[in-house]
């Protein structure tokens, strides 16, 4: 018999009991399959707000996360610029309290000044800074003698002037000596400084010398025409960019460059010589730039003894004893500086430093 048989008219016969029955069980399966089909979709639909819910709870889940971690950074941030805020202070208040100046010693010392480092305007070995600590040093009444303790390599021939200038004045109008004592270099510019001094002392082997003058450069013409790269500089003066390192120097612009130089260097040997006097032996390498040991520039004149500042101390005092009379460097400034510098070289402003040095060459 076929699914789509009906009952009544190819069926067999039944009762009116049984055919009562047979609806009965056709009408119970008929409604238990809606009510599965309903039980399927209330199902369906609660599955899907379930998923629906979790989908919301992960996006809350997401925005609190990314909520905390926007308030860490706000925290952070704040905490920094509170440290920062903080060590402003703190840099402030050492510049105005701290740095105003050394306090007095009391009984006899070494009235010691530091020329460290190259000597440039901008640096620690400042002639603004050194002279005034030389002065510090020769009017304290306790300190009986004044010390240059000499570490540097040179630097700026004007610096270098200053200094040396000061320190023959000093020598000329009082009686306390001044010592200048080389650590481990006192080469051209700080040399320079040296020789006005009264006597200088040296470690043997220390670098010493080096009385010479020194303009650096490169010579980029051929690189930039490679390239194909155009220079565009506007000048009013011939010779006003001869020594732009992207054009040529000529014959003529670089016989008066080597002028410049040796009227630097003449100047150099002159104020050498006063400063030494007869003290410098009688050879002819002495202002070529060659640099000695101390034991050498001790043969040449160049130095008075090989020692220390330690030694020093022994030699001129019972009890050994020295004070620093370099002004202390103002923190905020030095670093407000050094940010300034850097932030020229950055945006390719021009140097303030001169090109000719007296400074031992790299």
């Amino acid at each position: 018999m076929s699914e789509n048989s009906d009952d009544w008219t190819e069926g067999p016969e039944l009762s009116a009991e049984e055919a009562r029955r047979r609806r009965q069980a056709r009408t119970q399966g008929e409604s238990a399959a809606e009510d599965a089909e309903g039980e399927e979709a209330e199902t369906l639909r609660e599955r899907r707000r379930l998923a629906e819910q979790a989908m919301l709870d992960r996006w809350i889940d997401g925005v609190l996360v990314e909520q905390r971690r926007s308030r860490r950074w706000k925290l952070f941030f704040r905490f920094v610029f509170a440290l920062l805020f903080l060590a402003f202070l703190a840099l402030s208040f050492y510049g105005l309290f701290a740095a105003q100046g050394p306090v007095e010693a009391k009984g006899p010392h070494l009235g010691v000044v530091e020329v460290e480092g190259v000597i440039d305007r901008e640096s620690p070995a400042s002639a603004s800074r050194v002279i005034e600590g030389i002065e510090r040093a020769w009017k304290a009444p306790g300190a009986k003698a004044v010390v240059l303790h000499i570490d540097s390599p040179g630097g700026s021939p004007v610096q270098s002037q200053r200094i040396y200038d000061e320190v023959m004045r000093l020598r000329e109008s009082g009686d306390k000596p001044i010592i200048a004592v080389v650590e481990d270099i006192g080469a051209s510019g700080a040399y320079y400084i040296a020789s006005a001094a009264d006597e200088i002392v040296a470690a043997p082997a220390s670098l010493v010398g080096s009385i010479g003058v020194i303009h650096a450069g490169f010579g980029f013409e051929q690189a930039i025409q490679r390239l194909g790269i155009e220079r565009r500089v506007f000048t009013a003066g011939e010779n006003k960019d001869f020594l732009d390192p992207f054009t040529d120097i000529e014959p003529s612009q670089q016989r008066f460059w080597q002028e410049v130089l040796a009227t630097t260097h003449k100047q150099f040997i002159d104020d050498v010589k006063a400063g030494r006097g007869d003290r410098l032996a009688d050879d002819e390498r002495l202002f070529s730039g060659l640099i000695w040991t101390g034991e050498q520039a001790l043969d040449l004149g160049l130095v008075d003894r090989l020692g220390n500042l330690d030694g020093e101390e022994r030699r001129l005092l019972e009890e050994p004893r020295r004070h620093d009379y370099t002004p202390q460097l103002d923190p905020f400034e030095r670093l407000s500086r050094r940010f300034g510098s850097v932030m020229a070289s950055v945006l390719g402003l021009s140097s303030t430093e001169a090109p000719v040095r007296y400074q031992l060459a790299p």
